[in-house]
């Protein structure tokens, strides 16, 4: 399946797609620096274009006649860490993103963004285009630590497929969901030579310092040294800081899971904001699989034969059962 990955970044979700087996045809995004990073670790074009402009994106984007379009349009505006600002900015390449999808009409898009954006009214202006240009939806809130990423990172992903129904994807999501969040030592076991670490709080009402025997906090776009006034936390799970220091730059980078092979360059603020902003690897693997599970299912094979569009709803939720049922 031929896939374009829009407000790619530095390559998290195409990293993804990728290991799952998916064939990453092209990538766009504004942001130069991210680009030479992804340009590094990829060998097919990652141009630099302005996606606001939908007409000109849609017409470059359909050149490439993909099955399937990805994508995490950037989403201060929806974040706890943002303004919260609906009007105008940086929510408005949400609508972007839905209007170029509807255009090009690819089989398949999958939207990545913050978990907050599910309360917002661009979401829904989003999916009414999505919804306009013929798609069914299915959206989820995924926990990284649930799909194989060692921190807690909630994120949203709305998954679209032409002619299908809402929620299609609800089986296979859940069915590869750990029972169990992924701890640091899960993932790192002991290479990485500590038992405790400084992650900067947004405020000091919160700890900042954590055991490799949980999951990460969300990996921010900064990362600062602990300041030499901080005070142990209530609930820091040390009694001294003595010996506590920040993670690493690239250890940031494999707390999201890139592989140690990942080549990264540019400023340290430039690369910490994309490692930041960066959909983790192996959630990008997840949902990817989710989307091969589905593909493999009977519902799938069933839909090839019979216009799906045609059957009652309760003769599609069958679809999901492990066998196919006939229809009468």
């Amino acid at each position: 399946m031929q896939v374009v990955d829009l407000f790619c970044g530095c390559g998290g979700l195409s990293q993804g797609f990728k290991n799952a087996g998916y064939d990453i045809v092209a990538a766009y995004d504004k942001w130069e620096a991210a680009l030479n990073v992804y340009r590094l670790n990829f060998d097919h074009p990652a141009k630099e274009m302005d996606l606001s402009n939908v007409q000109l994106s849609s017409i470059i984007i359909d050149q490439q006649k993909p099955d399937m379009i990805i994508g995490g349009p950037p989403c201060q505006d929806f974040s706890s860490a943002g303004k919260r600002n609906e009007d105008g900015g940086r929510g408005d390449l949400t609508i972007n993103f839905a209007q170029i999808v509807s255009n090009v009409r690819p089989k398949w898009f999958v939207m990545e963004n913050v978990a907050r954006i599910e309360k917002t009214q661009k979401l829904i202006d989003a999916k009414e285009i999505f919804k306009r240009a013929g798609y069914g939806l299915s959206q989820h809130i995924l926990d990284a630590s649930y799909c194989g990423v060692p921190q807690k990172r909630k994120r949203f992903f709305l998954i679209g497929k032409m002619n299908e129904m809402d929620g299609f994807m609800e089986p296979f999501i859940n069915s590869g969901l750990s029972t169990k969040p992924m701890t640091m030592r899960d993932y790192f076991g002991e290479s990485l030579g500590i038992e405790y670490y400084y992650r900067h709080p947004r405020s000091y009402v919160r700890r900042g310092i954590f055991s490799i025997d949980e999951p990460s906090p969300t990996v921010r776009g900064v990362n600062r040294p602990m300041p030499e006034g901080y005070q142990i936390h209530a609930n820091d799970p040390v009694k001294s800081k003595e010996g506590i220091r920040p993670l690493t730059t690239l250890e940031r980078s494999y707390i999201q899971t890139f592989p140690r092979s990942y080549r990264f360059i540019g400023s340290k603020t430039d690369v910490e904001q994309m490692i930041g902003n960066a959909v983790p690897v192996n959630l990008g693997t997840f949902v990817a699989t989710a989307i091969t599970k589905y593909l493999a299912s009977p519902h799938h094979q069933r839909n090839l034969e019979i216009d799906f569009e045609q059957w009652e709803p309760e003769e599609r939720l069958a679809c999901y059962a492990s066998e196919p049922i006939e229809k009468q």
